[in-house]
């Protein structure tokens, strides 16, 4: 399948969110991407980061989480133990794939082991290393980023124990390399993002609507459970399951833990409610992580009040005040500290916790803040942000509403891109609230 026709598929999945690809012309996209990714993308990775070699070791049900998004479209977990070995000349300007393994991995990894030839696959292995010579052995384990923490123990310590004393000074950690793989987005990746985040806006304005919640009678419950089933209906997944609560003037404001864990379940949703959702969706590898606000009109308003849209201009400046400060090569605890300095000489109440976002829902690579850590996070806070990457731009402000003598809180989260011409919203970003019912003209449109 080649590029255009990519995008030729993707194409149509933009305008309803019910456009979704058939299995079959996803695993095409999933496939093409990879081939791409392994052919153009890692080749400049490994020389970046300074590995000649990256090995990767899973066996089936127990995956490391990098190996698992490179698994073929049709192969859902790895086969037996399956053995990765990339191998970058940088001097020729190639890269082999080879899997040591049983059968080919998939069209863009050949299989590199004759059991027939030779029974062990560990010997297998380290002839492979003793033909290529490489100068650094790059292994998948890290201290502080979990998804780059892929190899087992019983997996290091045999490779450890079959590989030639000669190579064990070269076997460093490889977390760099990892975390690069896991956050960089291709060009056609960025596409499919648009897609993406689309189709999670439409499930989010469907389920905020009267098609969804009729005032007094629907729960937050029954919309977070509405949702589930939508995606899929729509033959989608989620990475977890969405949350709906609500503020209102006879509500206290609760702490950070309030929309997280400790929400009371089966709120019926009230007219005068200011209701919030926190929602994503997974397809074609990607994730998305989405929080957006609707506010519920009484039966003699046309419109939301002028305090609560002020409150959501209160939190759009609040991102915009943090998204001004991405710079490449700056850490997340260095935007995190000039973007809270900065909201709270405004006059701002704000609290960013932001993550990456992409082949994970919680991804790797640059943390910009923690809802209980405003003060930095060690180690992933201080990892640079680099270019072609994509991260779920989560926040909140505290504003007081003094028509409900009460404050509340305006909890944002788009995803947001950072390249090399600066930053943008994948998708657009909720500039104003939506309503319940929605407002209408003269004419019912």
């Amino acid at each position: 399948m080649n590029f255009l026709r990519v995008l030729f598929c993707l194409a149509s999945i933009s305008i309803y969110s019910q456009q979704i690809l058939p299995e079959r012309q996803r695993a095409e996209v999933v496939d093409t991407i990879l081939k791409d990714r392994f052919d153009n993308l890692l080749p400049k990775l490994m020389d970046d980061t300074g590995f000649d070699m990256w090995i990767l070791i899973s066996r089936e049900y127990n995956e490391d989480p990098v190996l698992k998004t490179m698994l073929p479209a049709t192969w859902l977990n790895a086969r037996r133990r399956t053995i990765i070995v990339f191998y970058r000349n940088k001097e020729e300007n190639t890269i082999e794939k080879l899997a040591v393994a049983r059968y080919n991995f998939g069209k863009n990894i050949i299989s590199a082991w004759d059991k027939e030839k030779e029974p062990n696959q560990w010997k297998r292995l380290m002839q492979i290393i003793d033909e290529r010579k490489p100068k650094t052995i790059g292994l998948n384990y890290s201290d502080s980023f979990n998804i780059c923490d892929g190899i087992v123990k019983t997996d290091y310590e045999a490779f450890m124990n079959n590989l030639s004393k000669s190579y064990k000074s070269k076997v460093k950690s490889a977390e760099q390399l990892a975390i690069s793989w896991i956050e960089t987005r291709t060009g056609t990746e960025i596409v499919i993002y648009n897609q993406l985040i689309d189709i999670t806006h439409d499930i989010i304005s469907e389920a905020f609507s009267e098609k969804v919640i009729t005032p007094g009678i629907t729960t937050t419950t029954d919309v977070e459970w509405w949702m589930r089933d939508k995606v899929t209906s729509l033959g989608l997944e989620t990475w977890f399951h969405p949350t709906v609560d609500v503020q209102r003037t006879a509500e206290e404001l609760g702490n950070h833990l309030y929309a997280f864990s400790n929400r009371p379940e089966d709120m019926v949703i009230l007219p005068g409610d200011l209701v919030h959702c926190d929602f994503g969706i997974t397809y074609l590898r990607l994730n998305t992580d989405c929080q957006e606000l609707a506010y519920v009109l009484k039966p003699d308003e046309t419109e939301p009040p002028k305090y609560l849209v002020d409150a959501l201009k209160d939190g759009n400046r609040v991102q915009d005040i943090f998204t001004s400060n991405f710079k490449t090569d700056k850490t997340g605890n260095q935007v995190l500290s000039e973007s809270l300095e900065e909201g709270k000489a405004e006059g701002f109440r704000p609290a960013i916790y932001t993550h990456p976002l992409g082949n994970y829902g919680h991804s790797s690579g640059t943390t910009l803040g923690m809802w209980d850590s405003q003060g930095g996070v060690p180690v992933t806070g201080d990892y640079p942000l680099h270019e072609n990457t994509v991260y779920a731009i989560e926040l909140n402000t505290t504003v007081t509403i003094p028509e409900w003598k009460r404050d509340i809180r305006i909890m944002l989260e788009e995803a947001g891109f950072w390249g090399e011409n600066g930053f943008r919203y994948v998708n657009g970003r909720q500039t104003k609230l939506l309503t319940i019912p929605r407002i209408k003209d003269h004419q019912g449109n």
